[in-house]
């Protein structure tokens, strides 16, 4: 399959490299930053290039994988192109691209990326949606390529999903930099909680997180409770934070 990638970041990185692996070709790689662009080419192959106007229109596949609010403006460019059209994105509609060309769809991976960061993709949810059957059967096919875990969704429980990743993922990335920056202030190293990150995780791979709940606001513990909102005292936004999700897991049944 002959695929165009517009967008040069973590997703497109990623995608790239694992279509690749599983011997589709990577014929062009947009981004407005031609130089980004070319790094990605220089891995996976294909054509750098920064302008739309110069979209080869004989690939099989565009992957729009852009932030959310420019996949519109980029779908508005490859109104002329034949071949399945793709965003990637958890929250946009498929209506987005379908009201921009022939033939839409979504192939949204379930998974948090970096660059410099290797990840597999056998294992990663990879949620599909099209405009038709046939478009659909295309997408559904490419994914079982690189993943075990294909799943058909509509675009309403596709939005469900991002919201509740971002619950599971950004959320709780953030809780660990907040504490970091209270073990900074007291010469401790993160390193010393990484091994109760690790078992907090592994705990939900094979139960569900409710039943795995600790902590002093599951045990109404409030002396504790008490001592550590003192502790804040100076960092009122870090208060707020304690409290609110200390009142969530009170609130949570037992």
């Amino acid at each position: 399959m002959k695929i165009v990638l517009l967008g040069s970041g973590n997703v497109a990185t990623h995608l790239a490299q694992a279509f690749v692996a599983k011997g589709e070709e990577i014929v062009q790689v947009f981004s407005q930053n031609l130089n980004n662009a070319k790094i990605l080419t220089d891995g996976v192959g294909g054509e750098p290039i920064d302008d739309l106007a110069a979209i080869n229109y004989t690939a099989d596949l565009y992957i729009i994988a852009v932030k959310d609010d420019a996949i519109e403006s980029i779908a508005n460019g490859l109104s002329l192109v034949n071949g399945l059209v793709v965003h990637t994105s958890g929250t946009t509609d498929l209506h987005t691209l379908s009201s921009k060309v022939k033939h839409a769809g979504v192939f949204y991976p379930l998974q948090t990326f970096s660059k410099t960061r290797e990840v597999s993709f056998d294992q990663i949810p990879l949620c599909v949606e099209a405009t038709d059957d046939i478009q659909l059967s295309i997408l559904r096919n490419l994914a079982l390529k690189l993943s075990t875990q294909v799943y058909q969704m509509d675009g309403n429980q596709r939005k469900v999903l991002h919201l509740a990743a971002v619950f599971a993922c950004n959320f709780p990335n953030h809780l660990y930099a907040l504490a970091n920056q209270l073990l900074q202030q007291h010469q401790l190293d993160f390193e010393i909680i990484r091994p109760l990150i690790k078992e907090t995780a592994d705990k939900v791979m094979v139960n569900l997180p409710e039943n795995m709940q600790t902590g002093p606001a599951l045990r109404a513990d409030e002396t504790t409770l008490n001592k550590h909102f003192s502790m804040l005292n100076n960092m009122p936004e870090l208060q707020n934070i304690y409290q609110t999700l200390s009142d969530s897991i009170k609130l949570m049944p037992k």
